[in-house]
């Protein structure tokens, strides 16, 4: 897998970010447009390198603070041919498809959890869909609504901010959770109180036993689904596999949960919501901790650079700028 690297960096920081190029293994080719950039003034530097190499050359150019300076992205091209790039590909440690680039993982999770309007009208829509499948004892309206929550996004974010320490992200991440579901529930809640007079379902809909019971039962299993279902989450957004993701979002419990809590309390099931709450809150904690676990363990076996390596690249930096 071939990422490429676009860096804006003024011209007298260009030599040591060019060293730091030419000199990474993975990389297959380095070029310079002297003078390219004209916002801010400065240089066009861009390299084509295996992904796996990329975290480390990123490590090295904020070591040399270039992100204060200029800029660096990245990209993944579709199709590269190149048998330069597939040397690189082949020399580089590890496989590209297993590699974390931590920055893209931040950006990623810290995008998905805003909270938004668009945010809060899929998960009110999802808890709606939940809150119909329970009282028509729907099972494919209960999967749709789990496709359709976007409740992963400020979950994953909870665990990078756990694991990287990125406060601010946990409490964006926190709040889109903590103002989500609520408003979802009380709209639910709000539908359900609204359908009982109207007859759209009776008062002892619950009392009838369903195909949904498993909701408002939290037990072993339901922490084992969501361990199982965090890892696979975190997993799919370090390897950039979305397609994955969708398998997540319908084997928790969490949306369906919401809705089971905001129809119970309607109808004075104050135990079944209660229950519900639980399988809600097992489902968030073993989300968050097994995508955290995931975090750590790459941390642990994927090598950064050394402080050194960065203090000696900064002091480089700092003799060819004066």
């Amino acid at each position: 897998m071939i990422a490429q690297l676009r860096i804006c960096v003024p011209e007298e920081l260009s030599a040591a970010v060019l060293d730091c190029c030419t000199g990474e293994l993975g990389v297959a080719e380095v070029s310079r447009q002297p003078g390219g950039s004209i916002l801010p003034p400065g240089d066009i530097i861009q390299v084509l390198l295996a992904r796996e190499s990329v975290e480390r050359l990123v490590e090295k150019l904020q070591a040399l603070n270039v992100q204060a300076q200029g800029s660096v992205s990245v990209t993944m091209p579709e199709l590269v041919l190149s048998d330069r790039a597939d040397k690189a590909a082949a020399d580089a440690p590890g496989e590209g498809a297993d590699a974390v680039i931590w920055d893209e993982v931040s950006r990623q999770t810290g995008e998905d959890s805003r909270l938004t309007w668009s945010y809060l009208a899929f998960l009110i829509l999802a808890t709606q869909l939940a809150a119909i499948g329970i009282v028509t004892d729907s099972t494919i309206a209960i999967v749709g609504a789990m496709a359709v929550g976007p409740e992963f996004g400020p979950l994953a974010a909870l665990a990078v901010s756990l694991v990287r320490r990125q406060w601010q992200l946990g409490r964006r991440a926190a709040l889109a959770l903590g103002i989500g579901f609520p408003v979802a529930m009380l709209a639910a809640a709000l539908t359900a109180w609204l359908s009982v007079p109207l007859g759209l379902f009776p008062s002892d809909v619950l009392d009838r036993g369903s195909a949904v019971e498993f909701i408002y039962h939290p037990g072993p299993y339901s922490l084992i689904v969501a361990v199982l279902a965090g890892t696979a989450g975190m997993l799919s957004v370090i390897s950039r596999r979305s397609a994955a993701l969708i398998g997540v979002f319908i084997s928790v419990t969490t949306v369906p949960a919401a809705g089971f809590v905001a129809v119970a309390l309607v109808l004075g099931e104050y135990q079944k919501a209660a229950d519900s709450a639980l399988q809600l809150g097992l489902n968030l904690i073993g989300i968050v901790a097994s995508a955290a676990a995931v975090l750590v363990f790459y941390r642990l076996v994927t090598k950064r650079l050394p402080r050194g390596a960065a203090l000696r690249l900064r002091r480089k930096a700092m003799r060819s700028q004066g």
